[in-house]
């Protein structure tokens, strides 16, 4: 098995809404494109909240996500994986990303929302005791990963609505740290 690393984060100054994954998948971190396996639902979720054609180019879906103040990255800055599947990141070769940096630069960002277990269970094992900020509100949300079939696509859009109103109630998901 070999070391993998994440790619640059999508973001700008005026993030307000953070979405962490794990881990890149093989054809993502090939292609250098977040989300880049086609059966992912994460561009046809975003394309359907920001209403734009999940056919753009990839640099136009990126100025979307940054026009609506949502910025993407991920927890893990490398891992030792095997294939695409985050049940397969050995957890001793897991290092994160360098957060603490991450939020000084995006200093607006009040929300993380995970995309799936894994990135969550990686950000409260790596992360969370290593930040100071203690304004941020934590959602995990239904994975995009074609990996996860049990829910449907329409469940997984409704869920990911919260994004767009990350200020209002989450039906109790959301949690402070």
């Amino acid at each position: 098995m070999q070391r993998v690393h994440s790619i640059k984060p999508i973001a700008n100054r005026h993030a307000e809404v953070l979405i962490l994954g794990s881990m890149p998948g093989p054809r993502s971190l090939a292609a250098g494109e977040y989300y880049a396996h086609p059966q992912n639902a994460f561009w046809r979720i975003a394309a359907e909240l920001l209403r734009f054609d999940p056919a753009f180019p990839y640099a136009k879906r990126v100025r979307a996500l940054k026009a609506a103040r949502i910025a993407v990255w991920d927890v893990l800055h490398s891992c030792v994986r095997e294939g695409a599947l985050d049940t397969r990141i050995e957890s001793d070769s897991q290092i994160p990303n360098d957060f603490r940096e991450f939020f000084c630069v995006h200093g607006r960002i009040t929300h993380v929302f995970f995309n799936g277990a894994k990135a969550e269970a990686c950000f409260k094992q790596h992360v969370l005791p290593e930040i100071e900020r203690d304004s941020l509100t934590y959602v995990r949300l239904p994975s995009t990963s074609p990996a996860n079939a049990s829910l449907s696509f329409a469940r997984k859009l409704r869920a990911w609505r919260a994004i767009l109103r990350p200020n209002h109630a989450l039906s109790g998901m959301a949690r402070k740290r």
